[in-house]
């Protein structure tokens, strides 16, 4: 389902495609050492969850930036309903609205 984007919103995501653009190229550095760096063996498993959490973030940000890109982005994923800006900015990677995650989440 492809929505229509108002004037202001195109702003807002174009800055935000811009913000979630720069955030992936940060987290990708972040995997590039992480997965470089040796360190200490007796803290491999903290690194190995530094690094399952940075690939979580590159996920969810690349998801989120195809979301964009389709026209898609802001809508519910389940139930198509819009997605509150607010909730967005504090989640922008954010797939539901509130009350779909809520059950998603049991």
């Amino acid at each position: 389902m492809t929505t229509q984007v108002q004037p202001d919103e195109r702003n807002w995501l174009d800055e935000l495609r811009t913000a979630l653009t720069h955030d992936f190229e940060v987290q990708t550095v972040r995997l590039t050492q992480l997965t470089a760096d040796t360190g200490d063996p007796g803290e491999a498993h903290t690194q190995d969850a530094l690094i399952a959490a940075t690939r979580q973030n590159l996920n969810q940000i690349s998801d989120a930036l195809r979301r964009i890109a389709e026209g898609r982005y802001g809508t519910c994923e389940r139930c198509a309903a819009p997605i509150p800006r607010e909730r967005l900015e504090v989640l922008p990677h954010a797939r539901f609205c509130v009350p779909c995650q809520q059950k998603r989440a049991g």
